[in-house]
């Protein structure tokens, strides 16, 4: 087993990743590229394949396995991509069925979320706890469940699509308005969001900081805002983090998880985040529940998916 390599290999909306590692998610080798959309999924498939040959030609025969974790939904008995929200040419696409025929080795695909959130309970910020919730805040968001220590798969299409769950639109001004948490919260939406603020105070730290251009913006400039105390930074992160606790509650009052690992671009704005999200959740959490489920920063850091896609490829 000590000689055993396994290929991973993330495949994003905005990122790709292909790796050489070990079943345990040690990370050997990593290669990394960017999505081009105008090629769609033919283009990402063509690179991950290149990139595969090289790292099964490399490991001079010890490649048992290959894992891949999906920025969409699977279905995990047929390996078969169902979409993907960013890139054209995923629809019912087998993916499982197209690498296991060119390499002749077992595949599995999951749903990159899903990947995380393994890597993160068997090596972040999961470890200890039977009862776990992993999600990303990224350009979109998503989640993992593992429950009594096994990660949940729903029907054999995933489960904790997180992002895909109703809560109030506090940006419209319609009575009642509700969005998707992915429409609202997600780095896409609140980047998307910021760089309409057309009428910045001069001298302000968010003036400042973008250079009185509102397009230049990012979630980074927005929570470097807030540490300085600019309210109208501040007033978007604690409307985030309060529809993020929404969401976040309403998952604890279903499942009650031990802890919940936070993850992402978005996440890494830290207690700027942090510290509204968790005041929030206390707000919302069904009572009985409150303090006892963690609210935490994930662990491991970009390479999360891979991380996960070696673990559960080593698993075959």
């Amino acid at each position: 087993m000590t000689d055993t390599r396994i290929v991973a290999i993330e495949i994003g909306g905005t990122k790709l990743q292909a790796a050489l590692g070990l079943p345990d998610g040690t990370i050997l080798e990593n290669e990394r590229g960017a999505v081009q959309t105008s090629l769609g999924a033919e283009g990402i498939l063509s690179w991950t394949a290149q990139q595969t040959e090289r790292l099964v030609k490399a490991a001079n025969g010890k490649v048992r396995a290959i894992g891949i974790g999906f920025g969409g939904p699977v279905e995990s008995a047929t390996g078969c991509a169902l979409l993907s929200h960013q890139i054209t040419g995923w629809d019912n696409l087998p993916i499982r069925e197209w690498f296991a025929e060119r390499f002749r080795l077992p595949v599995i695909v999951a749903n990159d979320a899903n990947a995380a959130g393994w890597a993160e309970y068997c090596l972040g910020a999961g470890t200890g706890t039977r009862q776990f919730c992993y999600m990303n805040i990224g350009s979109g968001i998503g989640g993992a469940f593992v429950v009594n220590g096994h990660l949940y798969d729903g029907q054999g299409r995933g489960a904790a699509e997180i992002g895909h769950t109703w809560i109030p639109d506090w940006t419209s001004p319609a009575p009642g308005a509700t969005d998707k948490l992915e429409n609202l919260c997600s780095g896409w939406a609140v980047e998307r969001r910021i760089r309409a603020w057309n009428d910045l105070a001069v001298g302000s730290p968010l003036h400042d900081l973008c250079n009185g251009n509102p397009r230049q913006l990012s979630c980074a400039l927005l929570a470097e805002a807030a540490r300085k105390d600019d309210p109208r930074a501040v007033a978007e992160i604690n409307a985030v983090a309060n529809a993020v606790a929404i969401a976040l509650a309403n998952v604890s009052a279903l499942f009650h998880p031990e802890r919940i690992a936070v993850g992402g671009g978005v996440a890494l704005m830290g207690d700027t985040l942090f510290v509204p999200l968790r005041q929030a959740f206390d707000r919302h959490v069904f009572a009985p529940y409150r303090h006892s489920v963690d609210i935490v920063p994930c662990a491991l850091e970009e390479d999360v998916v891979i991380a996960g896609a070696l673990l559960l490829a080593g698993a075959l």
